[in-house]
């Protein structure tokens, strides 16, 4: 299986959803079937079934986090040399050449991109476009609103 690239806050929260999922969020379902099944015949039981499903879901994605977690490739930029260059884990502040709108993002695995607090998936277009520049480049990157020219202000290892 291939490395999933993440950064140690990231690595952090996988680890204690997995914590809540396996030691609180598993018992309760396990109660919740024991009592459905005490309520008679289960198939037209629609306790056991809901509860069933949500067991389904809560295991899945256990096995989801664990795949990850064991096949994690954590990256700390806080311990490397900033070189000016974007790489994964960075932040990075850019210029739209066109409107004169600055943003800045950081740029992390896909379970822990959240657009609305600026940290987008190495995966996105504007990360896969901004990866491997240097601060003071001009950078052309397609996005869904089309063909947009970019300058990178400033990249953080922070």
């Amino acid at each position: 299986m291939n490395k999933v690239p993440m950064t140690v806050v990231g690595a952090d929260q996988l680890r204690k959803e997995l914590e809540i999922l396996k030691f609180d969020r598993r018992p309760k379902i396990t109660e919740a079937i024991a009592s459905a099944r005490e309520l008679g015949d289960l198939k037209e039981n629609a306790e056991y079934h809901a509860a069933r499903e949500e067991q389904g879901i809560c295991e899945a994605r256990i096995r989801d986090i664990e795949g990850k977690l064991s096949n994690a490739q954590i990256i700390d930029v806080k311990t490397m040399e900033n070189t000016g260059r974007v790489i994964f884990g960075t932040t990075v502040t850019i210029l739209n050449i066109d409107t004169d709108a600055e943003m800045t993002y950081r740029i992390v695995g896909d379970d822990e991109a959240d657009i609305k607090r600026n940290l987008i998936s190495v995966n996105s277009p504007i990360a896969r476009g901004l990866i491997g520049k240097s601060e003071g480049d001009e950078v052309s990157i397609t996005t869904p609103g089309g063909l947009t020219d970019y300058e990178i202000v400033s990249v953080q290892y922070i």
